[in-house]
């Protein structure tokens, strides 16, 4: 079955940064887009970044495009999250999803399998 497995989150102070990962297996990794996504307490799921199956096309939400990094190796079948100059509103469960297909995509609703999530926190 399909399972993605998120990484990496953990406490840093305000400007540090962070990598997070996220494995996944149960399907072909290459055939897919894939994305990360964010929810804070009491807030909706954001959009973060995604990145077509080739890795050729990336789309990040203006809120974080200038200090976050979305990558993919598909020979690993993971896709990654650099996250730098990270701020206390950078503060949320961060999730990866699969698109539905090898495209990209920013609407949650395009994707249809979800990681349990790795909790990021920004101190300030």
């Amino acid at each position: 079955q399909v399972q993605l497995v998120e990484s990496g989150g953990g406490l840093v102070q305000a400007g540090g940064s962070l990598r997070l990962s996220c494995a996944a297996s149960g399907f072909t990794f290459s055939n897919y887009g894939m994305g990360w996504f964010r929810q804070a307490p009491g807030k909706e799921r954001e959009f973060v970044a995604a990145i077509r199956w080739s890795g050729s096309t990336i789309y990040s939400a203006d809120s974080v495009k200038a200090r976050f990094t979305i990558s993919r190796d598909n020979a690993k079948s993971t896709v990654y999250l650099e996250m730098n100059s990270l701020k206390p509103e950078d503060t949320a469960v961060y999730q990866c999803a699969r698109s539905r297909d090898l495209g990209v995509a920013i609407q949650y609703v395009n994707y249809n399998y979800w990681g349990q999530g790795t909790q990021v926190t920004v101190s300030s």
